[in-house]
């Protein structure tokens, strides 16, 4: 490719990434509710925003560190509090990673190969799903993402290693702001990465990684610090925490629970561990497409050398571009193969609580070796182990589509993407120079039609809720992409209770409710204050009833939301205390008029 055909290819790029990130926006609503008030309230206070808290007053915080709340927050202040404000940053998260991931691949591959790693990072449903949803994830994957690219950068750099191995520090402990541990699963890959090919002596890379550790620590610890150290009363209950401590969320709730098992299961994959948990329609529907074939790849950069000859030296330059040592090679599989492995296999084992959308941490991996990987045995394609190769990979890439369109398709498209992929690997095993376009035409269409249905399936239709899935809602858990667990939706809260709510003005909250499953639809619809007793799921222990009864003897709470079932004392003396009034089916409490005795 020429420098101007590729400069307009990498636009085109980027450009149809943002349409089909930004195509739609609104329909997803206010996706994940919960994080949606997280995002109102640090629209309207500045204390709210640093502790992302649940609540504009600042009761209580959302179970995750703030990172990514900060960003919707500013975007919310900028144009003010929307669906849309808030999303917009996350699609834009995602044409960020997509650029990035194509300057990764760039560095040590040819156009071709960075610009097919661009694509499959873009298709990938689940990359669909999370860069048009508010959860933490979009943020998260961008920040990796661009720590592999400053090792990237470190590794092939002369002259400022260490800048490139600090940034990738600091990224890191931004992401471990923005998602907490899962920010560390990429460490070995980045550590090893720059260890083992960085241009300097060993003990200046040792000492550039042990620098990137310390900017690591600051990057990430100077919140933690100050929430720790700040004393309770001066910030909101830690949402997720048995202590109230910010570093219990971090290591507990959000950490080793989430491996061991130990906090409570939910997810559909969350009773099955190891490999299968994969083969779980959910699951496989996010990510399981060119799994095989990014596994294909990582082998084959490994282990093909350049070819002999004339023929052979073209062959390198196609895949590899000019300049590129093997090392470098070495280190991009390191790089790029130890993410993927690592966090698959933690996602695999893991023994508590796990969800289908996490899978998005595997996307870059996959996307930059399958990019460079496949473009590697196009080019070695006169060779038989790279037609074996692009063959079997063809097949089980065919296989996946076929088995997962099935399952929500009566229609041809599962056939035809069979049968595609069928021919190429055909046409591949037999290598005819006059049928190499079309060849290299099904290849593609193998590896990108599956994906690419599910994502235009995620796109054209709502996603919300707490357990989104990207594809066709008829799919194996289409049906979570509802609202809130056992809540009511913004557009669900009646008319009357909004009025009722939007009247108790002169009240630190306007109510109180049992979770946040209850209370956030109820703040985002009326855009006052509500408490979400317990915090997520209610199990918080805050308030308690002492707290509770002493805001509301100082006016501080006019109604008590009765829309959960759940054991709670605070509801139970509220049910005895106060007269019960019906809105709309839903059961409101006054609590400035006691039941007389």
């Amino acid at each position: 490719m020429t420098i101007r055909a590729t400069k307009a290819a990498y636009v085109a790029l980027l450009l149809l990434t943002a349409i089909g990130y930004l195509w739609g926006l609104f329909r997803n609503g206010f996706a994940n509710e919960y994080y949606a008030a997280a995002v109102q309230a640090g629209a309207i206070s500045w204390k709210a925003w640093f502790f992302a808290a649940f609540d504009a007053p600042g009761f209580i915080t959302v179970d995750k560190t703030p990172g990514a709340l900060w960003v919707m927050g500013l975007s919310a202040r900028l144009f003010g509090f929307s669906s849309w404000s808030m999303l917009l940053p996350q699609a834009l998260m995602g044409v960020g990673t997509v650029a990035l991931l194509y300057a990764c691949v760039r560095r040590w591959f040819s156009a071709p190969a960075a610009l097919l790693a661009g694509v499959i990072m873009a298709v990938t449903p689940v990359s669909v799903l999370m860069f048009r949803f508010n959860n933490p994830d979009a943020l998260l994957v961008l920040l990796l993402t661009s720590a592999a690219y400053a090792v990237t950068r470190a590794i092939s750099s002369e002259h400022h290693p260490a800048r490139w191995m600090v940034l990738a520090g600091a990224l890191v402990g931004f992401a471990f702001l923005t998602k907490m541990t899962q920010a560390f699963l990429v460490l070995p890959a980045l550590a090893f990465a720059y260890l083992l090919a960085g241009r300097k002596g060993v003990w200046v890379r040792v000492r550039n990684t042990a620098l990137a550790g310390i900017a690591m620590v600051l990057g990430g610890g100077w919140w933690i610090a100050i929430v720790e150290l700040m004393p309770a009363s001066a910030r909101p209950y830690i949402g997720g925490s048995r202590t109230n401590s910010i570093v219990e969320l971090a290591l507990g709730y959000n950490g080793l629970s989430r491996l061991s098992g130990s906090a409570a299961r939910s997810g559909p994959g969350a009773e099955a561990t190891g490999l299968q948990r994969l083969l779980d329609p959910e699951y496989a529907g996010q990510i399981l497409w060119l799994l095989p074939v990014a596994l294909i790849s990582a082998v084959a950069l490994l282990v093909m050398r350049g070819g002999r000859g004339a023929r052979g030296a073209v062959a390198q330059q196609a895949a590899f571009g000019a300049g590129v040592d093997r090392s470098g090679r070495r280190a991009f599989v390191v790089l790029w193969a130890g993410w993927l492995v690592v966090t698959g296999a933690v996602f695999v084992l893991m023994d508590g609580t796990v969800h289908s959308y996490y899978m998005i941490a595997l996307a870059p991996p996959i996307a930059a070796l399958s990019g460079a990987g496949l473009v590697l045995l196009w080019s070695r394609r006169d060779e038989l182990i790279a037609r074996a190769a692009l063959s079997g990979g063809a097949l089980l890439t065919a296989g996946i589509s076929f088995g997962l369109l099935s399952r929500a398709s009566t229609g041809a498209l599962p056939y035809a993407v069979l049968t595609i992929g069928v021919l190429a690997a055909g046409l591949l095993l037999v290598n005819s120079s006059q049928f190499r376009v079309l060849t290299a035409g099904l290849l593609v269409g193998t590896a990108l039609a599956g994906p690419l249905t599910y994502s235009i399936q995620t796109i054209s239709v709502r996603k919300g809720g707490t357990m989104p899935t990207a594809g066709p809602t008829s799919s194996s858990g289409g049906g979570r992409s509802g609202a809130l667990i056992s809540g009511t939706a913004t557009s669900q809260v009646p008319a009357e209770l909004t009025a009722l709510l939007d009247g108790a003005s002169g009240y630190t909250w306007a109510a109180a409710a049992v979770s946040a499953h209850t209370a956030a639809p109820l703040e985002l619809a009326t855009g006052r204050p509500v408490i979400a007793i317990g915090g997520f799921n209610g199990t918080n222990p805050t308030p308690t009833l002492t707290d509770f009864q002493h805001l509301i003897a100082s006016n501080q709470i006019r109604y008590f939301i009765d829309g959960v079932s759940l054991p709670n004392a605070i509801a139970t003396w509220v049910r005895t205390t106060y007269q019960p009034t019906t809105i709309s089916g839903t059961t409101v409490y006054d609590l400035t008029s006691p039941t007389p005795t």
